[in-house]
């Protein structure tokens, strides 16, 4: 069931500011799924980051040829977690680079430790 009040969201890193810089149809498309994630429902091409856990999503959204994504957690109650979004710009496949998983892995353990700050207070 979907939340009636939207929870708050933690960009982590330069996150916010890189979508920012993404174009406006994509920052809409992401928005969006982060809104939808915040109502406590799911946007209908967020997907599971494979090798992450349960409750960490990625979202696509393809704009002239490019591809950009961005990767957000649910698994606290009462936060979303924006971990990372970029512009995937692999020629190889489509699997996410190393440097990227390696950074959202970085991010998520540093939301961890950020919820569990804030829930003491």
């Amino acid at each position: 069931m979907a939340e009636l009040t939207p929870k708050p969201v933690i960009w982590m890193g330069d996150s916010l500011e890189v979508l920012r810089d993404f174009p406006p149809l994509v920052q809409d498309e992401i928005g969006y799924a982060v809104y939808r994630a915040q109502m406590g429902s799911k946007h209908v091409s967020a997907k599971p980051l494979k090798g992450h856990g349960a409750g960490v999503l990625e979202v696509l959204s393809d704009h002239r040829g490019d591809t950009f994504r961005a990767v957000y957690t649910v698994r606290f109650a009462r936060t979303v977690y924006v971990l990372h979004a970029f512009q995937k710009k692999s020629t190889r496949g489509i699997a996410t680079p190393a440097r990227e998983l390696d950074l959202v892995k970085a991010r998520l353990k540093l939301a961890e430790d950020l919820h569990r700050k804030r829930e003491k207070q």
